[in-house]
């Protein structure tokens, strides 16, 4: 009997070393890169980004097209009514009733517009491009989501683990104190805070478990799984070796987040596509030349004449070159220029900011990988002292040299330091993992 709180302390000790077996399943259980994966091709927001990339590609066809000739056909079908006699513009006699056709087939095409197609279609290039970026850092974004929730569900998972293993520790305690109790070791006062101490353990594993089943909800809805989607996730073991992976250089991280990541790299072009609008609206002032080009020909009842040979007769073709040379609107011009000038202004800011935001980001997520790492490490001996000292109070107990009150309390700093423990690790592998990610290291474990 009395080797029983020892074996306890190495039973709770095991916990965060221990592999959790997962019961079989109808459908196989979701790994982290199963829930990412999944994600990746469900994902609403991923979907309404890939709708809006679409969209510029298709502005940008457009944009492309306006550069080529315009073609346009025209037909009319009439019938007139008419008591008097009067003649057409070919000299035909129309009178009564009659029916006419008319057809026309027009072209235009821009010559010289100050450059502002050419640089439409470069500024709509470049915002497809953005586009695109704007899908693959939401996809990174979510990626990152995923693997914070899924990380907090395992957390739950192993903290649920240690209530059990702490309240199954409790409880051995309070059979030990019933037979002190008996034997007249300790008093009633002392058994009952015993007691006490084993129904709030209890309460713990309530409140653990309702976590975890949040947390799980959580990641579920996070994969907008439907209401009749079965959604079991595995709880993989997690190692020192996640933990004391080493960590690059805060210089490394920042310098390959710059190049690769895809937010950088659509805040980059927001700067060029608006520094291209500056010469869009600046080509206002320039004058615009187009060429236009067209034939008509017709067809009336009345003149007596074929259907063929008046449309042969009436063929007209036209060919024309406009200028138009803008020289006062209202100041519209100057206005447009000089607000797409503030506005590139205000993209290099944007650019500027964001990079240093990205900077203040990765300096913070780097700084409390280190932090963890060692806290982990640090917990890991602090624990071994509490192991120790819990299991000589213990002894001194059951010998009755300590009371109830330093029983618990010695009880309390193991599973504190336990608790600690549990939190350092899960905190190192999650900031270590985001870490990776923006070196271009899908997040797996």
């Amino acid at each position: 009997m009395h080797k029983q709180p020892i074996a306890g302390i190495v039973l709770l000790a095991s916990i965060l070393f221990i592999h959790h077996p997962v019961q079989a399943q109808e459908r196989s259980v979701w790994s982290l890169r199963d829930c990412i994966d999944y994600a990746m091709q469900h994902n609403i927001q991923i979907q309404t980004k890939e709708i809006t990339r679409a969209t510029n590609e298709a502005s940008l066809e457009q944009a492309k097209a306006a550069r080529y000739p315009t073609l346009s056909f025209s037909g009319s079908f009439g019938t007139n009514f008419q008591n008097v006699v009067t003649y057409n513009d070919y000299m035909e006699k129309t009178s009564g009733v009659s029916a006419s056709n008319n057809f026309g087939l027009n072209s235009g095409l821009t010559l010289y517009q100050g450059g502002r197609l050419r640089n439409t279609v470069k500024q709509q290039q470049i915002q497809t491009e953005a586009a695109g970026y704007d899908v693959e850092q939401q996809r990174i974004d979510l990626e990152i989501n995923i693997a914070q929730a899924y990380l907090q569900m395992l957390y739950d998972k192993e903290a649920l683990d240690l209530k059990k293993q702490t309240a199954e520790l409790s409880d051995h305690q309070v059979k030990r104190g019933e037979e002190l109790y008996n034997a007249g070791s300790i008093s009633k006062v002392e058994l009952s805070q015993l007691r006490s101490q084993h129904a709030s353990d209890l309460y713990q594993i309530v409140t653990a478990e309702n976590a975890l089943e949040n947390d799980r909800l959580k990641l579920k809805q996070l994969l907008e799984l439907g209401l009749e989607e079965d959604f079991e996730p595995d709880y993989p073991e997690i190692g020192d070796e996640l933990v004391s992976a080493p960590l690059p250089d805060l210089a490394d991280i920042y310098a390959e987040a710059l190049a690769t990541l895809p937010s950088m790299k659509s805040a980059a072009l927001g700067v060029d596509a608006s520094e291209i609008a500056v010469k869009i609206a600046k080509g206002s002032y320039a004058p615009s030349i187009s060429l236009n080009a067209g034939i008509s020909t017709g067809w009336n009842s009345a003149t007596g004449t074929t259907y063929f040979d008046q449309l042969g007769n009436k063929l007209g073709e036209s060919l024309g070159l406009s200028l138009s040379l803008p020289i006062f609107n209202g100041k519209q011009t100057r206005t447009s220029v000089k607000r797409a000038e503030l506005q590139y202004a205000a993209q290099q800011l944007q650019f500027e900011s964001s990079k240093k935001q990205l900077l203040s980001t990765l300096e913070s997520l780097r700084n409390d990988a280190v932090s963890a790492q060692q806290r982990y490490f640090s917990a890991k001996e602090q624990l071994k002292s509490a192991e120790i000292s819990y299991g000589l109070v213990t002894e001194q107990f059951e010998a009755g040299i300590k009371n109830t009150v330093e029983l618990l309390t010695e009880k309390n700093n193991y599973v504190n330091a336990l608790s600690q423990l549990l939190q350092a690790k899960f905190q190192a592998v999650l900031d270590a993992k985001v870490l990776g990610r923006y070196m271009e290291q899908p997040i797996d474990l």
